[in-house]
């Protein structure tokens, strides 16, 4: 801690946990200890301990239980935008992905599936419908449109591993994506299928990807628990 800083003592403090959770230093289910025992420990008062873990409570990464103490819950997985799949963006923040498929069919194409996938209106496009988790935990509820015949899409391989990398495994070279970011309040089957309250934040993101042929590949809907994910961004000033 440094008490030179205008940063107040306890912020410094849950910005310390949150690294070590997010670093993995820190596991999920791993115990603090009660507030004094913190508090002596790092020579802090005790209202200063409590006012950190109780921001990383309102984050979700800490939860108090009776009888047990303080414990931690997750990280919250922070999602470079590049073209990257959840799967592996998981994988690299070692949450052990789990995918349960919902839906693998053809379906009439909609109007904005077929403006996005540039195919014409009420054609066939295969929906690939998932629930992806982490630590046991639901994260995000992926709805992706690929051209009919794109490649093979078993549901066993789409349980065990990510789209792109089916993808990039049948040979297409995805190159470029067109993506937006949004925010809603959760359906109450939303909810019910993430874990969360009726009117949650969810994080929304709808991105059209494309080969280097400039070909549209993939169109996906998808939304993310605000609690468990967020997306990261750098920005660049402009010579």
């Amino acid at each position: 801690m440094d008490r030179t800083s205008p940063v107040p003592l306890y912020f410094q403090l849950s910005q310390q946990l949150e690294a070590a959770i997010e670093h993995g230093t820190l596991t999920p289910g791993s115990l603090l200890g009660n507030e004094i025992e913190l508090a002596g420990r790092l020579g802090l008062s005790r209202p200063t301990v409590r006012q950190a873990i109780q921001s990383l409570v309102d984050k979700g990464l800490l939860v108090r239980r009776r009888g047990v103490g303080t414990q931690v819950v997750h990280s919250q997985v922070k999602r470079p935008l590049e073209l990257s799949s959840l799967y592996d963006d998981l994988e690299a923040a070692g949450q052990r992905p789990a995918t349960l498929v919902l839906r693998n069919a053809l379906e009439p194409a909609t109007a904005e599936v077929a403006a996005a996938l540039g195919v014409a209106e009420g054609s066939d496009v295969h929906l690939v419908e998932r629930l992806r988790s982490a630590h046991g935990e639901p994260m995000a509820h992926l709805c992706n449109h690929l051209p009919a015949g794109l490649l093979p899409l078993d549901t066993g391989q789409l349980e065990s591993t990510g789209l792109y990398r089916m993808m990039r495994a049948a040979g297409i070279t995805l190159h470029s994506a067109r993506q937006s970011v949004g925010a809603r309040a959760a359906t109450g089957d939303e909810a019910a299928l993430l874990g969360e309250e009726t009117g949650a934040p969810l994080l929304t993101m709808q991105r059209t990807t494309f080969d280097d042929t400039g070909r549209a590949v993939e169109f996906g809907s998808h939304i993310y628990r605000a609690s468990r994910y967020a997306f990261e961004f750098q920005l660049l000033v402009r010579p």
